[in-house]
């Protein structure tokens, strides 16, 4: 194999990117073209969103988009995505309640209150290296009751969303937005976020616009100049506080769950508004946003919560030993109500499973489990032994290595625990059904979606937690710290957590990594697996984690590189490769090769592979919103969340889908926002899934899009075959050996460290 390409042309950046480096096929959107659909890119929550907001609203991950926007799709009841949003609400609101039970603030922050003066003080304090307000601590939370008796729930009662507003409510809605100059198609989706007095609330303060999504801060703007007039001004307190807010839920998108004080206040000042420190500290006082004071790491020793000032001598001005300890230094950060509670609870979650097993339940597991690890060799033996003795296990290792945990869950069976595996999708539940064999229990191997929604699973008991002794979570860097957190409040007192994955590619659609925040933390045991993926492509996506891009003998052409010129030459190669080469060469149909690219916009992204795969493979008309029975596609029924498919049949109840065996109906009105030409897919939309043969196009203007986590995703997702249709010239091995994951601004390992001493 070789990896060195023919000169590549240079080309100008993705068409559809609205900001210089964007590289994920952004799209950019005047006021009249703007929709509830419609934000500035179409990868969200990727390790391409950058650690500041600015960069985060106009780069890759900036904005949920056609793949991350779709509501479920409605069968005969109700289906999979609505019962999970109706899981998700639920476990949400239980979270709110026990936070709100506590009788302060949470532990290392909260929700400030006080005078105006204070809040912005401890927002300047950290900028200036003053010595801050401290945060309060919290107690435990109680302990949860645990009912043995299994109760599975029916997935069906809760809506999807929120209730659909009344037509006179949007009908109000919608003459304010036509007196502003904002499109008529906003009032739907503007009278449902708004709520109750949409059409008053949009008049008293017009940048409440910018809570819908794809709604942009120059948009909002204009609509706030045509209904104020002379009134509207930079300075408008109402202003600041609805772009504080824009910001946080940008960043979120990206991947952070807050932001530092001092970033956030820089992009406010980025986007015009004329006193930032004010502006946050508006956000705060009117409970926009919330603040936290997470204490810094010391060298050489673990972080601690931050103390209340009783505690740490905040107003000793004495200097003494009290004194310097208030003083240790603290990171002031910023975030929404929503993921901070989340990350809260899933730290709550973990410790209380890492805490539960006593020390004779940890002696008597050991002791029952020893046969089956004794029967067991290596990497998965000490799988076994760390899962008899501990609340919650880290395991980590490639495609091949998802032998060692579906041997745990056969060992857990065989001793009469109650044991479910889940997977990110359905073709993950799948290969790891494969791995249990004939004769595995029914039902044992499930998809996170389907676990949490009632839909899959051995269902819940009458305290509403999951009726299993041992979870164990496949694909975990996947995970967004909102399912994190559900998935911990969902176990009961006693089971055990195993949560087990690859950590080198990309990670979750949603806000949070939680897996590599778990590793980094080191407050559990990591089980590293020994079993390498085997045969060239295996080698070849080896190498690329650990920063190198080898050349790899495939003497089968399991692994081949096809340099290209420009992104025309890219397209042809590629429809030839998926239509005659490999079918011919390799033996692989075209409907089992997956085309993967950087982005859905640019002269080679998925729009354009698409395009010219279905003329190639699949004419037709497209007589139902582009689609005709036989093409594939890709459905989004939730935010982060791509299920690959078929085009079945349309008619008047909606576009008939075959989603890996399940039925889908997606309503005509959703068709356009949830549901793509699936023939070429992003690697952030593959993660978590595998083809029998893989065409990575690496166009070359998409370079910036590249990092290692992109490509060892991307080049792994071929079971049998890669090709690699090559225009990236030297930027693909700089991206493998220089360009790691972008950081996400997460508190998950602070505090984690407050309730869990490390283990190493």
């Amino acid at each position: 194999m070789s990896t060195e390409p023919a000169a590549a042309e240079g080309h100008p950046g993705p068409a559809d990117t609205d900001a210089p480096g964007a590289g994920q096929g952004a799209e950019a959107t005047g006021p009249e073209e703007t929709g509830p659909e419609e934000t500035g890119t179409e990868e969200s929550g990727t390790e391409e969103g950058t650690g500041t907001p600015d960069a985060a609203e106009t780069g890759e991950g900036a904005g949920a988009a056609a793949d991350q926007a779709g509501a479920a799709a409605e069968g005969e009841g109700v289906s999979e995505a609505a019962a999970e949003a109706a899981a998700q609400r639920e476990l949400q609101e239980r979270i709110a309640q026990r936070k709100a039970a506590k009788e302060g603030p949470i532990a290392a922050g909260g929700k400030l209150s006080g005078t105006a003066a204070d809040l912005l003080a401890a927002v300047r304090a950290v900028e200036s290296g003053e010595r801050p307000a401290a945060a309060f601590s919290a107690p435990a939370p109680a302990p949860r009751k645990v009912v043995a008796e299994p109760v599975r729930r029916a997935p069906a009662a809760a809506p999807t969303g929120p209730a659909e507003p009344a037509a006179e409510a949007v009908d109000a809605v919608r003459a304010v937005l036509t007196e502003g100059g904002a499109p008529a198609s906003l009032a739907a989706p503007a009278a449902a976020t708004l709520g109750e007095g949409a059409d008053s609330t949009l008049r008293d303060d017009p940048w409440q616009l910018l809570r819908l999504p794809g709604v942009r801060p120059e948009q909002a703007d204009g609509f706030a100049r045509a209904l104020l007039g002379a009134e509207c001004g930079p300075d408008d307190e109402r202003r600041g506080r609805a772009v504080t807010v824009w910001l946080l839920e940008q960043a979120a998108v990206a991947g952070h769950t807050a932001l530092d004080a001092p970033v956030l206040v820089q992009a406010l000042g980025k986007r015009d508004v004329p006193n930032p420190d004010e502006a946050l500290q508006s956000a705060i006082a009117e409970g926009d946003a919330m603040v936290f004071q997470d204490a810094l790491e010391e060298p050489g020793g673990p972080a601690r919560a931050p103390e209340s000032a009783q505690e740490t001598g905040a107003e000793d001005e004495d200097g003494g030993e009290d004194g310097e300890e208030a003083e240790r230094p603290v990171r002031v950060l910023v975030g929404l109500e929503r993921y901070a509670l989340a990350e809260e609870s899933l730290a709550d979650g973990l410790a209380r499973l890492v805490n539960s097993l006593s020390k004779e339940d940890s002696s008597q597991a050991l002791a029952d489990w020893e046969p089956a690890a004794a029967a067991a060799a290596g990497s998965t033996a000490e799988l076994i032994r760390a899962v008899a003795g501990h609340g919650l296990v880290l395991h980590t290792g490639a495609e091949a290595a998802r032998a060692e945990p579906a041997a745990l869950v056969q060992a857990a069976a065989r001793l009469g625990l109650r044991v479910c595996a889940a997977a990110h999708s359905a073709d993950g539940r799948r290969r790891l059904a494969e791995q249990f064999g004939p004769g595995a229990p029914e039902g044992i191997a499930v998809t996170v979606s389907g676990l949490l929604s009632g839909a899959e699973g051995p269902g819940r008991d009458r305290d509403g937690a999951l009726a299993v002794d041992l979870l164990v979570v496949l694909d975990a860097p996947q995970l967004d710290v909102e399912t994190a957190a559900m998935l911990a409040e969902s176990l009961p007192d006693g089971a055990r957590l195993v949560l087990s994955g690859d950590p080198s590619v990309l990670w979750s659609a949603g806000p949070g990594r939680v897996f590599a925040d778990l590793l980094a933390a080191r407050v559990c045991p990591q089980i590293a697996s020994r079993t390498p993926d085997p045969g060239p492509v295996g080698e070849l996506v080896s190498g690329i984690g650990i920063g190198e891009l080898n050349q790899v003998e495939a003497p089968g052409k399991e692994v081949v590189i096809v340099p290209v010129r420009d992104a025309a030459e890219a397209i042809h190669r590629a429809v030839q490769l998926v239509a005659d080469s490999v079918p011919r060469a390799i033996g692989v149909p075209s409907e089992q090769t997956q085309v993967i690219t950087p982005g859905h916009g640019g002269a080679a992204g998925t729009r354009a592979l698409n395009a010219a795969l279905k003329e190639r493979l699949n004419p037709g008309p497209g007589r139902f919103g582009g689609f005709d029975p036989g093409d594939r596609i890709a459905y989004v029924p939730a935010p982060g969340r791509t299920l690959p498919g078929r085009v079945v049949r349309a008619d008047a109840e909606g576009l008939h889908l075959d989603c890996a065996g399940t039925p889908v109906v997606v309503p005509q009105d959703a068709v356009e926002r949830t549901v793509r030409h699936g023939w070429a897919l992003t690697a952030h939309q593959a993660v978590g899934l595998r083809w029998p043969a893989a065409v990575v196009v690496l166009p070359g203007d998409a370079t910036q899009a590249l990092s290692r986590p992109w490509v060892y995703t991307a080049f792994g997702r071929g079971e049998r075959h890669l090709s690699v249709v090559h225009g990236a010239d030297a930027a693909l091995p700089r991206a493998v050996a220089e360009v790691a994951a972008k950081p996400r601004t997460t508190r998950l390992q602070t505090l984690l460290r407050t309730q869990v001493p490390p283990t190493q």
